[in-house]
């Protein structure tokens, strides 16, 4: 199973992205999907998570100004970033868990840089 992101980039603070993650490959069915950030000598962390029944999880960065929604149709999970702040700068990882053709699997995707100016 691959994981395909997009739509990371450059933007000024208060300003918005949508983050895009496709799940490709023997996709037979997805349960959890996410995104985690990561900075420079800092841990991995989990920005926000859905199950396969629509159920989120957000770091309490995130509340209130990120909104994660997946299209299970497309296997594709996206992040949807208001109120940005520099704050928010990192590589963005896009993460699911599931079952492929033949077994369970956990894929990562190769990260997309977002960086907000002040």
């Amino acid at each position: 199973v691959q994981l395909v992101e997009s739509g990371g980039g450059l933007v000024q603070a208060g300003g918005s992205l949508r983050l895009s993650c496709a799940a490709s490959g023997s996709v037979f069915s997805i349960n959890a999907m996410g995104w985690y950030r990561q900075v420079p000598g800092k841990q991995r962390e989990l920005v926000a998570s859905i199950t396969s029944d629509g159920t989120t999880t957000y770091a309490e960065s995130a509340k209130g100004r990120f909104t994660i929604s997946r299209d299970n149709a497309k296997n594709t999970v996206y992040l949807q970033m208001n109120s940005l702040k520099p704050e928010d700068t990192a590589v963005y990882y896009c993460n699911a868990n599931g079952i492929d053709g033949s077994s369970g699997f956990v894929a990562w995707g190769q990260g997309t840089q977002v960086t907000v100016s002040s």
